[in-house]
């Protein structure tokens, strides 16, 4: 069963935002002075080692989403890579997580209102509940505008308050700071220390959740580890030097009794604004941060039951996809969860419960990394791969499995309480309805045991969607093709030698070789990829750019004579005009089912065949499989702007960034243009380039 995706209408800003408002919280404005209680003034290296720490799980899910952008974030991925099972847990726990989250960070609101007014804070959280649930069904563009308005108010201020912060400290002695405040370092010892370290690593927990939403934005290979790795340094500096200041400034004693420490130490520093205009902007802070914890968690936790419905692990009401392009049963239903707790439960208390599971997440996440890559399935083509594989990942493994002990036995109970639900839920309820099993059966099936074929089928459609990367040589590639005609009475064996004689000389390799290559590849046949379109591929050993010949026959001939038909489409008898022959190397298989996939989009469009059929020449069937933006052809005349380039070697032609001239035809015959070519009037050059250098070489030839 389809179900329709999300639109791709988040940027680099969104990723960052949604990325930094989870992280700030409760974390910053609430945590530090009883996380000073624990330990003392090494708190503040606490928060260092605890950015430090989350670091193997960022470098793990930057690469997981990647590789499997779809909504749902954790539950998809440990779904995908461990199985169903495994993934129900991470599912219901996540969203579970995530909610209680949310619903305490509006709640954490009432510390820092009522230093100015006194209101009911559950009355406000459940307004704010409502009125961010409404946002997200309107739409995730309007809620991400909320979110970048929010973070950038939280973000100016912040650094504002930590560069006064950083001059008042600096006016004063600073040797005597030191000795002042923040000695004893370790007042609890070691062990506090670590104690310390587990409660606030929590604070950085948010930074994953961006995963959810990886379906909905733009470029996922460059935007989500870019917008991870910004929020992540934002985060790191704010919480450091932020804790640092708030130790040197504040009596150690009130400090760690403080719930309102950002405030208290802003009143020593911004004293020279209009009273109390540093408090105001402290409030308006730290309103901003609870708000966007709230926002973007509702947003990213409303994922996970549209996850989990499409894989029919719950009600399939919570796959659909209103008309506004929100999951809006999902939204809902996140909402409704947040309104329960905060009515029915001390949201603070069990919120703290929670961060077990969030670490039993981390584990997982790290674990995912392992067996996707372990797995070898070739369709695995994250677009950041994590460093240092895989012992980053081992560590995040390790941390996570000792922070868990650091939570208390209340919050491992509740941890252990939520996956024994979900595995109930799992076997009495979704296990009949579900067929996948993961990428884990694809390590067991190096051992001889069974995989999941169905996995590959769906990776391979997330290689369509993402498609070609920018350093994907897709445009030279058909730039330099042969081009073959054949009659629709032609012999497919002989259009395979002819190919494989024409790749041969480029590859280096003989004639029979790449025969037998074509051969086993697809037991002497090709595969239907669209209507009248049929493709044999090969991978060769050695490590050499990727080339294709088309073949077309233009009359068309009787595909079942040479096509290995999918088994939807048996009874097609349509007639076949175009073979398309792609070699690339082993040794780079991302890019080879790339090329793949976008192949078969290219062919796949309702014009295709007709523009392929009446193209008059070699060039124009080339032209047919580039992308216009990337592509244009210029004819030289000298009464127009092209005169400059007529007389001309290639090599002493500027073109705007990296384009270059692919094709020359000249005279009705076509020619391979080289630095020493000289450019004649009334040649017709084949242009590709960066969508960018492409517009601006149409603007130079407008002047």
């Amino acid at each position: 069963m389809k179900h329709k995706k999300l639109a791709k209408e988040l940027g680099l800003s969104d990723v960052y935002a949604i990325a930094t408002g989870a992280m700030f919280s409760s974390g910053f404005f609430l945590l530090p002075g009883l996380a000073a209680a624990e330990t003392g003034p090494s708190v503040v290296l606490a928060y260092l080692v605890s950015g430090i720490i989350v670091l193997p799980t960022m470098f793990s899910v930057a690469e997981l989403a990647t590789a499997l952008p779809r909504s749902g974030g954790t539950y998809y991925i440990i779904d995908r890579s461990l199985g169903p099972m495994l993934g129900t847990i991470g599912g219901f726990g996540s969203w579970l997580a995530l909610v209680l989250k949310s619903a305490f960070a509006l709640i954490g609101m009432g510390a820092y209102i009522s230093i100015f007014y006194e209101v009911d804070i559950l009355y406000v959280a459940i307004f704010l509940t409502i009125v961010f649930g409404i946002l997200n069904i309107v739409g995730a563009k309007e809620t991400t505008w909320l979110q970048k308005v929010l973070v950038a108010a939280l973000v100016t201020i912040m650094f504002f308050y930590i560069i006064q912060g950083v001059f008042e400290i600096f006016s004063m002695d600073v040797v005597a700071v030191a000795q002042r405040q923040f000695t004893p370092f370790f007042t609890e010892g070691v062990f506090g220390f670590f104690a310390t370290v587990g409660m606030v690593f929590v604070s950085y927990a948010g930074l994953t959740k961006v995963a959810s939403i990886a379906e909905e934005v733009k470029d996922p290979d460059r935007n989500i580890p870019l917008g991870m790795f910004l929020a992540i340094g934002t985060a790191v500096v704010v919480y450091v030097v932020g804790v640092y200041i708030m130790v040197a400034l504040l009596d150690p004693a009130a400090f760690r009794e403080d719930l309102t420490p950002v405030a208290t130490a802003g009143e020593v520093f911004l004293d020279w604004l209009p009273e109390p205009g540093g408090l105001i902007l402290v409030v308006i802070a730290a309103v901003a941060a609870f708000a966007s914890t709230g926002n973007a968690g509702i947003m990213s936790a409303s994922r996970y039951p549209m996850a989990m419905a499409r894989d029919k692990l719950i009600n399939k009401h919570f796959a659909a996809v209103g008309k506004l392009g929100t999951p809006h049963w999902s939204v809902i239903g996140t909402v409704a969860l947040m309104l329960f707790f905060l009515l029915a439960f001390n949201v603070a208390e069990v919120a703290k419960l929670a961060s077990a599971f969030q670490l039993l997440l981390f584990g997982l996440l790290n674990l995912a990394v392992i067996v996707m890559r372990e797995s070898k399935i070739e369709e695995y083509d994250p677009g950041f791969n994590s460093p240092w594989y895989p012992w980053i990942q081992i560590i995040g493994v390790i941390l996570s499995i000792i922070l868990i002990f650091e939570m208390g036995i209340l919050s491992i109970l509740f941890t252990v309480a939520v996956s024994a639900a979900s595995i109930i839920w799992y076997k009495y309820y979704a296990q009949d309805k579900v067929e996948r099993q993961g990428a884990i059966f694809h390590v067991h099936a190096r051992l001889g045991e069974n995989k999941d074929q169905g996995l590959e089928g769906e990776m391979r459609g997330i290689l369509r969607e993402k498609g070609l990367r920018q350093e994907d040589p897709y445009e030279e590639l058909v730039s330099r093709a042969d081009v073959l005609e054949y009659d629709s009475d032609a012999d497919y064996k002989e259009m395979m030698e002819e190919a494989s004689a024409k790749l041969s000389d480029k590859l280096g390799i003989s004639k029979e070789e790449m025969t037998q290559m074509f051969m086993t590849a697809d037991d002497y046949s090709a595969i239907s990829i669209a209507d009248g379109v049929a493709l044999n591929h090969a991978r060769i050993a050695k490590n050499t750019s990727p080339e294709l010949v088309l073949i077309r026959i233009k009359d068309g001939m009787e595909n079942e004579r040479i096509i290995t038909t999918n088994s939807d489409k048996k009874d097609d008898k349509s007639k076949l005009h175009s073979i398309i022959f792609f070699v690339s190397s082993k040794e780079n298989t991302g890019q080879h089912l790339r090329i793949l996939a976008h192949l078969a989009e290219m062919v796949g469009s309702k014009s295709f065949l007709e523009r392929w059929c009446k193209a008059e020449n070699e060039e124009e069937l080339r032209e047919i499989l580039l992308r216009d933006e990337r592509f244009i052809r210029i004819t030289l005349n000298p009464d127009d702007e092209t005169q400059q380039f007529i007389g001309k070697m290639i090599k002493e032609v500027s073109l705007p960034g990296q384009s270059l001239i692919t094709i020359i035809r000249r005279g009705g015959e076509i020619k391979i243009p080289h630095g020493i070519t000289v450019l004649q009037e009334g040649d017709e050059l084949s242009v590709i380039g960066e969508v960018e250098d492409i517009n601006e070489l149409k603007k130079l030839l407008k002047n």
